[in-house]
């Protein structure tokens, strides 16, 4: 029963242990399925499912009969306009990265937006060149067909390099696809063109400061100003006109071949060399797509399918690389121009792919002397989100200094190792620091805050009510073979004492006793025990009497003539640690699950508390991780399952009772204070008093 007035609410119920509350409320009966269950609703066939499936591989047959084309396509048309002069410019800016002629960068402009728009569920992200991507794939072509030689033994003698490493790039995405670093810049410094390095900077400061404009304005500017297009523009036509290749030596992108070329098969010698960078360009390709496709998803409310994106990303790379293009993903400011200039749908994304085409086929003659300085400049704008990441290392660390030490180490990793073995390695020891974290969780003794059923860490408040001879013990994580010794030790840490010691002395201490009452040193009168000599001395190795493993076993008092309270003085000056609390209550609501070595400790250490006289009880636990522990036998004659309870308050209020104690806090109080309260016989003047109830498994 629960009443409310205001701000307070009064609950008025038994204590309920699981097994009372299960008598008091029978679960529903449900038939769950088994695996032959879910094979059979897989391989079932109808018509809806049919459908479904379909839908499910093939998005476009579910948005594109639902486009609007009144409200969507003005927007779709300037979008994908500004994203396609945008993603010329990075096609052949990025081609650079993976050491190929920028030509083939539009190619990786143009295939893979064509599949996507068939198998993509996100309407709003560009796919195409990522500059780490290219990168990664710029390392393998290297490493196939590295600077200097004269090509490798997996092509034929007829191959130049160039169309070598076209052939590696087109065969690792591919391979890409499937499973789903920079140069040294000092080796070379000495080399450096002045003419290049002053375009390269010039460039870079004029489209980093319009971009902080594009940026800082963007509610009064409606469309960003494209200013990559035109200082590509203003740079071709300088270089054309003042003959910078003449003039200053500076290496131009030169001719770009017009038309498609026939598209290759993957070589399977490849596949072999590669399949491990492969397999890294798969994994970052979905894992940057994705995470940006989320953003979009989440801002413009409509859902995507992270299926149906692997399966899109894969295909596209397939698709992509067997017509000789390069890894692709999304780009982050191709994304944001589509978004921020109108785009609805996939169909700006077609636009802009059909601009990369009017490059290949008709005008890419005009970039022919466009300084290859300028697309290296464009590159690291394109970067400097992930540069200006620098700067977050101190808010990081400040919040959470695992995740600060995973960046440091993947930053360290790939500068040593290189790309795709540096992420590699941060993946590793970001899985370590889980591990860690897991292995070593943060277990805390909580207790009563202001008076009422909230129970918070002990450290943390002031006003703490802890029922004498009662501790309560949080434990943060999952159970298994990694940290149940930590739980035991933080167990034993927190009550103060090791239980298996407390269980050795005691029983050394009956066996003494016993042996002082069998040879008439120890005499039972009325009046207690009468000591009549100080003369018997036992050693150790004369009570163990070869029987050391028995002192573990279960006490049992009831063979002498009189019972002992360990925590009072024993006779004949036997000492015997005293323990200060008579229940321990594990509060397991944040227990997910226990593995078999998890359960093996568990057990254990209840039998030790138990086995010393301290009553264990745990709350809060799972329905499904309390019918695991039924299934795998956990409970015996010494452990039952009505230790436990729904919540930590009807833990404590149940061992409060049990030992006869009253209840520790005053309620009135509470009531002036505007405390809230969980306790029966508080009645507020509206429900009437009556005492604690107990279910009857727990009476004693």
């Amino acid at each position: 029963m629960i009443e409310h007035s205001g701000n307070n609410y009064l609950v008025d119920r038994p204590i309920f242990s699981e097994n009372a509350f299960a008598a008091n409320h029978p679960k529903l009966s449900r038939n769950h399925k088994t695996f032959l269950d879910h094979l059979k609703e897989c391989f079932r066939c109808s018509p809806q499912k049919a459908k479904q499936i379909l839908f499910t591989f093939f998005p476009i047959l579910s948005w594109l009969p639902a486009y609007n084309f009144k409200q969507w396509l003005v927007g779709d048309i300037i979008s994908g306009i500004s994203t396609g002069t945008v993603a010329v410019l990075q096609g052949l800016a990025f081609a650079l990265l993976v050491n190929i002629s920028p030509s083939y960068g539009l190619y990786s402009a143009f295939f893979p937006i064509l599949t996507y728009f068939i198998l993509g569920t996100s309407r709003h992200i560009s796919v195409g060149p990522f500059p780490v991507l290219s990168l990664m794939v710029g390392t393998a072509v290297l490493k196939i067909v590295p600077e200097g030689s004269n090509g490798t033994t997996l092509f034929a003698n007829n191959m130049t390099i160039e169309e070598q490493r076209v052939f590696v790039a087109g065969t690792i995405t591919a391979l890409a696809g499937i499973f789903q670093t920079l140069e040294d810049i000092f080796k070379k410094i000495t080399l450096t063109n002045i003419c290049d390095l002053v375009t390269s900077i010039i460039i870079m400061v004029v489209v980093f400061v319009v971009k902080e404009v594009n940026d800082r304005f963007k509610a009064k500017i409606p469309i960003p100003i494209p200013i990559e297009l035109i200082m590509t523009v203003i740079a071709t036509g300088i270089s054309y006109g003042c003959d910078f290749a003449g003039r200053y030596g500076i290496q131009i992108i030169g001719e770009l071949k017009q038309g498609y070329e026939p598209p290759i098969t993957p070589s399977v010698e490849v596949f072999q060399e590669l399949v491990t960078d492969g397999f890294a360009i798969g994994i970052v390709a979905f894992a940057v797509g994705y995470s940006v496709a989320k953003v979009y998803a989440l801002k413009h409310d409509y859902l995507i399918n992270g299926s149906q994106e692997l399966v899109a990303f894969g295909i596209s790379n397939i698709f992509c690389g067997c017509f000789r293009g390069f890894a692709v993903s999304t780009s982050l400011s191709r994304s944001a121009v589509q978004e921020s200039t109108g785009g609805k749908s996939q169909i700006a994304g077609v636009l802009s792919a059909l601009i990369a085409m009017i490059v290949t086929l008709a005008v890419g003659f005009l970039l022919k002397t466009l300084p290859k300085s300028v697309l290296g400049a464009l590159v690291l704008i394109n970067l400097k989100g992930m540069l200006m990441q620098f700067s977050e290392i101190r808010n990081l660390w400040r919040k959470d200094k695992y995740d600060c030490s995973v960046w440091i180490v993947t930053f360290i990793a790939v500068v040593i190792l290189g790309l795709d073995y540096g992420l590699a390695a941060g993946v590793g020891y970001e899985l370590l620091t889980v591990v860690f974290r897991t292995q070593f969780p943060k277990f805390t003794v909580i207790a009563n805050i202001g008076r009422s059923d909230i129970y918070k860490n002990k450290k943390d408040y002031t006003e703490i009510y802890e029922p004498e001879g009662t501790l309560i013990f949080k434990c943060p994580s999952p159970i298994f073979f990694a940290n149940a010794g930590f739980f035991k030790e933080k167990v034993s840490a927190a009550v103060g004492f090791n239980p298996l010691r407390i269980l050795r002395k005691r029983n050394k201490a009956l066996r003494k006793i016993s042996a002082l009452l069998k040879e008439g040193v120890l005499h039972v009168t009325p009046k207690g025990l009468v000591c009549t000599s100080y003369e018997y001395n036992a050693s150790d190795d004369e009570l163990d009497n070869n029987r050391v493993e028995e002192l573990y076993n279960p006490i049992h008092p009831n063979d002498l003539p009189f019972h002992i309270d360990w925590n009072a003085d024993l006779p004949y000056n036997i000492v015997v640690p005293k323990v200060d609390i008579h229940s321990l209550i594990l509060d397991f609501g944040a227990v997910s699950f226990i593995d078999v070595s998890g359960m093996k400790s568990l057990k254990s250490t209840i039998k030790e508390y138990i086995r010393i006289d301290v009553d264990v009880y745990i709350a809060n636990i799972d329905s499904d991780l309390l019918y695991k522990l039924e299934n795998c036998e956990f409970f015996d004659d010494e452990i039952q399952t009505s230790i436990f309870f729904l919540t930590v308050h009807d833990a404590v209020l149940h061992s409060i009772a049990k030992k006869g104690m009253k209840y520790p806090y005053d309620i009135q109080p509470a009531k002036e204070v505007n405390y809230y309260t969980y306790i029966n016989g508080y009645t507020d003047e509206n429900l009437r008093n009556r005492a604690i109830t107990m279910p009857n498994e727990t009476k004693f």
